[in-house]
């Protein structure tokens, strides 16, 4: 047999030891966190990378020794106040918005947006305050009573004779006879940017229910950006979640972002009691994990093809420098 194709059948036994390992993977169920701080991470969402559904990977951010959780958007990080998964959405703040203690001091401020290829949307349930806008740039103004009934008609001004103007939420008349303030929804982030050229700064109001089941009646204004957020469910996820098959965790795998359900056992394609899992205790390729051969088997196989190559050059036929169909080792 010839140096090379020796060479290429110990390449090959040594291949085949390497994927014959067996994998020391740990469950991913026990890697995802519930919460941060008093907020319950649930799916869709995840604060571990493989952890929820890939749509909101790396979206949520949990720090401060796991007491602080963050929206990551293209303008900037801002503090997550709640989430509700019964109506899917999660109210935010701004830093940099106009509050009560502010009064008339502006300070610069920067506008809110939504990265649109993402599953989040900003709220059309958000109202828009701006103070101070330059009169000859924006239309300012009361709106007439028809606006109510026909909105798309009355969208190129911004409305003085707002009711949240009028009555700022917990600060009463915090504004005084200096500052001009009036109502507006942009429909796109460059309409924001646009009006926040041309005003001083400006706050968001969220119209939060309080339950009561009268609508509109219940809602009452907070400050705050609430931000709708779309819920994937798959037969796949109620499957794993499934209590009466031992309630897994759903996630993905974070090379493929192919679907994973997550147990205690181990991670699987199906469901926590799939007799796979149960008889073998660990599949493949986990999420969030890394799938790998000890150590010691690669360094015991490394060490055994640089002792083959020694044996074979030593073995070689010595040709003055000349190579040969004999003595070719590559």
């Amino acid at each position: 047999m010839s140096p090379l194709h020796s060479y290429s059948v110990f390449l090959s036994i040594c291949m085949t030891i390497l994927l014959l390992q067996p994998s020391t993977t740990l469950s991913q169920s026990h890697l995802c966190r519930s919460s941060c701080g008093n907020i319950p991470i649930n799916y869709p969402f995840g604060i571990d990378d493989g952890c929820g559904s890939p749509y909101y990977r790396h979206m949520l951010i949990c720090s401060d020794n796991n007491t602080k959780l963050e929206l990551r958007t293209p303008s900037g990080k801002y503090p997550v106040k709640s989430i509700s998964y019964s109506d899917p959405h999660l109210l935010v703040s701004d830093p940099f918005m106009w509050n009560c203690q502010d009064r008339d001091n502006f300070r610069p401020t920067r506008s809110f947006s939504i990265d649109s290829s993402t599953h989040f949307t900003v709220s059309p349930q958000n109202d828009y305050l701006f103070f101070n806008c330059d009169s000859e740039k924006v239309i300012v103004e009361p709106k007439p009573l028809f606006c109510e009934r026909f909105p798309d008609r009355c969208d190129s001004s911004c409305d003085s004779s707002s009711y949240l103007c009028r009555h700022l939420p917990e600060c009463g008349s915090a504004l005084g006879s200096r500052v001009s303030c009036c109502s507006y929804y942009p429909k796109a982030t460059q309409s924001l940017r646009l009006m926040l050229q041309n005003c001083a700064t400006y706050t968001s109001v969220y119209w939060r229910s309080t339950g009561a089941g009268n609508a509109p009646y219940d809602q009452f204004p907070e400050y705050g950006i609430r931000v709708d957020f779309e819920f994937p469910v798959t037969t796949k996820c109620l499957l794993c979640q499934d209590t009466t098959k031992s309630g897994g965790v759903c996630g993905f795998d974070t090379r493929t972002q192919n679907f994973l359900c997550l147990c205690k056992q181990g991670n699987i394609t199906t469901h926590c009691n799939d007799p796979v899992l149960v008889k073998h205790k660990h599949i493949g390729a986990v999420a969030g994990t890394v799938t790998a051969v000890s150590a010691a088997a690669a360094i015991g196989v490394g060490g055994g093809v640089f002792w083959y190559l020694r044996k074979v050059r030593a073995k070689a036929p010595v040709t003055c420098g000349v190579q040969s169909n004999e003595n070719r080792i590559f």
